[in-house]
């Protein structure tokens, strides 16, 4: 089939590796426009941009998929189906019936669980055993349509978002080359998603991400691991943001927010148990390993994070 591919971040990367070396012909990208990223905040062309670019694959980066410039684009160009991951903008009922075959979605959840933004996030802060990644027929709700396959994994007790997202990725783009290889033999047909089991999944904000110490320590540790890389799990001392890498759940009796270094390392209390801190970054520097930003700043008794 001739494709179009529509995506933004590295995650989309494996789909594109995956389509470039199948039977289909990639014929173009779509991907969000250049945007600032970076500590300097340049203005970069996106992951995919990047690959595409690198390819000589044509990129176009419409400013909103309902612009009439781009749905002439893609009419005249006439793909037989549009793959999705990770695009980051809502593609409108003017361009889903375009394709032939329609616009196919990797989604990296078992939907109808954490349909949204951020659903590998979601999955390890509500503490989920088992995610994967699903395809499906895109359509105007949000990931409401059809599915067509999906893949499973366990999720590792100390995995963050970020390592997740790149296992999941690998392997859903094996399912959606597998995907598309069944919609062009035509024995593939997607399947109305279940009526129960619905989740959404929001992005998190930084605001999310603040550490409340009044929680056990294991909400704690899923929210750190769901929120590395990004937003990036933070608190406060002596009126200074400090941000958390993955801690370790301990059980220890400690205030909630009290700080220590002991048996050569960083623990804070919680509402229920305590937590070993693991790297910190402090504002304005680079991550660290925690017990050596303790010694630097001269951990005083009464120190808590708030």
């Amino acid at each position: 089939m001739r494709l179009v591919f529509a995506g933004t971040p590295d995650a989309a990367l494996p789909s594109l590796d995956a389509i470039a070396a199948s039977s289909h012909e990639l014929v173009a990208v779509v991907t969000r426009p250049d945007a600032p990223a970076g500590r300097g905040r340049g203005v970069r062309r996106s992951p995919v941009g990047e690959w595409a670019g690198a390819r000589g694959v044509p990129v176009v980066t419409p400013a909103r998929p309902s612009d009439p410039a781009f749905l002439d684009w893609l009419r005249d160009l006439a793909p037989d189906c549009c793959p999705v991951v990770a695009y980051g903008a809502l593609v409108p009922p003017a361009a889903l019936d375009l394709p032939a075959h329609g616009w196919v979605n990797l989604h990296f959840s078992i939907l109808p669980a954490w349909r949204g933004a951020a659903p590998v996030q979601h999955a390890i802060l509500h503490g989920d055993e088992i995610t994967g990644a699903t395809t499906f027929g895109l359509e105007a709700g949000l990931d409401t349509g059809p599915v067509y396959g999906v893949v499973t994994t366990e999720i590792a007790a100390t995995e963050t978002a970020g390592e997740l997202l790149a296992r999941l990725a690998e392997s859903g783009a094996g399912l959606l080359v597998a995907t598309l290889d069944g919609i062009a033999s035509g024995e593939l047909t997607a399947v109305p998603q279940p009526g129960d089991g619905i989740s959404l999944a929001p992005k998190l904000t930084v605001a999310d991400a603040r550490i409340d110490w009044s929680a056990p320590a294991l909400r704690i540790d899923r929210l750190v691991r769901a929120c590395t890389p990004a937003p990036g799990a933070w608190t406060t001392l002596r009126d200074r943001r400090l941000k958390l890498g993955p801690v370790v759940p301990i059980d220890a009796d400690r205030a909630p927010g009290a700080i220590a270094v002991e048996d050569g390392r960083v623990v804070a209390g919680t509402g229920g148990g305590a937590v070993v801190l693991g790297t910190v970054q402090p504002e304005g520097r680079g991550s660290m390993d925690a017990i050596a930003w303790a010694r630097g700043l001269r951990l005083s008794p009464g120190d808590r994070f708030v």
